[in-house]
């Protein structure tokens, strides 16, 4: 099974492709499917992973839209179930700091019979850069439901990173990594430090709960999306994750990317760099 590739589900998602990239560049065969990918995997259609699974020998899964959503235990159960009678021989499961639901389906994993690793990480640096806080960067207002909590932000970088050292190096199987970043910082230190370095001023403006998801419905978002922001910014966020950890260092064997050298990455890439400032450049 050593020539069988790996399979990396969520291709075009913010670690999937990491993933990806870093196990090519090191030789290693991939399969990277989701659900634009022939063969196709989605998580809503079952019948779909057979096909996208067959003949891997190890898979990185990243569930959609999140593991903490109710339904996410049975799918995993049922995902799980199937790797095994594929012969799949190793499963590493992107899971969320935090979420008792992701923590239900961890212990699927766990008690699969498979070698594991659950990847379990803090929210992403790169939410305030490739996701749904670009917008409001960009304008100048960070409008979301947080309050003075603090987040050990992790690079997904270093989540990639981790990611491949656990399926390249056996010593390192049926082990959970819980990463994070070196330091706990609020969404409104994050506008700041943002400000500084784009060039124009980054606000930060708590809105009730409801505001933040009657604006999510109105950009389309589905009702899965609208029940994991409701209980990521009502529940998850309460401080029960703001002691940083050592999951980076106890894998990679280096600290964890501080959200200093976050920022010098995305500036030198221009992603914050407004459309007019573009044009004139």
């Amino acid at each position: 099974m050593q020539d069988a590739p790996i399979l990396i589900i969520g291709r075009n998602a913010k670690t999937g492709w990491r993933v990806d990239r870093r196990l090519q560049a090191l030789g290693h065969m991939t399969r990277a499917v989701s659900r634009s990918t022939t063969p196709t995997f989605d998580w809503q259609a079952p019948h779909t992973w057979r096909e996208a699974m067959a003949g891997t020998r190890a898979a990185y899964v990243t569930f959609h839209p999140d593991l903490a959503i109710p339904s996410a235990e049975q799918t995993i159960r049922e995902f799980v179930t199937l790797a095994a009678e594929l012969g799949l021989e190793h499963l590493v499961l992107l899971s969320g700091r935090g979420e008792d639901g992701a923590r239900r389906a961890e212990r699927v994993l766990e008690q699969s019979g498979l070698d594991w690793n659950i990847v379990r990480a803090s929210w992403f640096m790169q939410n305030f850069s490739e996701s749904f806080m670009l917008d409001g960067i960009l304008k100048g207002e960070l409008m979301l439901p947080a309050g003075d909590i603090a987040e050990p932000f992790i690079d997904v970088d270093d989540l990639a990173d981790v990611a491949v050292a656990v399926l390249t190096r056996p010593e390192l199987r049926n082990r959970v990594f819980e990463l994070s970043g070196p330091r706990a910082m609020t969404f409104a230190q994050c506008a700041t430090a943002i400000s500084g370095v784009t060039g124009y001023p980054v606000r930060y403006t708590r809105v009730p709960v409801e505001r933040f998801l009657d604006a999510l419905r109105a950009q389309g978002a589905d009702q899965p999306l609208l029940w994991l922001m409701h209980e990521l910014f009502t529940k998850v966020l309460d401080g029960r994750n703001s002691q940083p950890t050592s999951g980076v260092v106890e894998a990679l064997g280096r600290p964890a990317t501080d959200f200093d050298d976050y920022l010098s990455k995305v500036v030198a890439s221009g992603t914050w760099q407004r459309q007019s400032a573009r044009a004139s450049a």
